[in-house]
């Protein structure tokens, strides 16, 4: 993953050495800004000035580097593919045992539509043998909404830990929260 200053020094295509000279600051310092270390004092201010920005934004955020809670909850909704309601229960409790509340609304949201692709398996299952009966088919009819709903829980998943790895936050969020 690359850091802010590696970024910015790419977008203004300018290699370390080149940015090193720029702001007066030692080769060895920008590779260790670039490896992880936080920029502190005049080195962030001299950095600051390269770019013409304010010294905060060299700063990695913190809200960025907190999503991991967000991400396993997204995660434990897999449980739902073994176990009935755990695409809900799991990710319910991990929501609620959880201190930081962006991820915890973030998990409020991955929770709600847990629910609804919980309810809609539910009815699914329970409407299709009488679908099958009344339609006179002679194989199982449970079968096609049964792997069309995992397919869809295996794609929100996917899809809200892409957004969560590059956005910081989810895909789409729903107008109804159910926590």
């Amino acid at each position: 993953m690359k850091s802010i200053l590696q970024h910015l020094r790419e977008k203004e295509n300018l290699t370390q050495t080149e940015l090193a000279e720029k702001s007066g600051l030692s080769l060895r310092t920008i590779q260790r800004i670039e490896a992880g270390n936080i920029p502190k004092g005049f080195t962030l201010k001299a950095l600051a000035n390269v770019f013409e920005i304010e010294p905060e934004k060299l700063l990695p955020s913190k809200e960025a580097a907190n999503l991991d809670r967000a991400k396993f909850i997204n995660f434990s909704t897999l449980f739902g593919v073994v176990i009935p309601f755990g695409g809900v229960i799991v990710p319910f409790i991990l929501t609620y045992r959880t201190k930081d509340n962006k991820n915890k609304e973030l998990g409020k949201s991955i929770v709600s539509v847990q629910i609804i692709i919980a309810f809609a398996m539910s009815v699914s299952q329970i409407a299709s043998p009488f679908i099958q009966k009344g339609l006179s088919l002679h194989f199982p009819l449970f079968i096609f909404p049964l792997l069309f709903i995992i397919c869809l829980k295996l794609l929100v998943v996917i899809v809200n830990g892409r957004c969560l790895n590059k956005k910081n936050d989810l895909y789409k969020y729903l107008k109804i929260n159910f926590l």
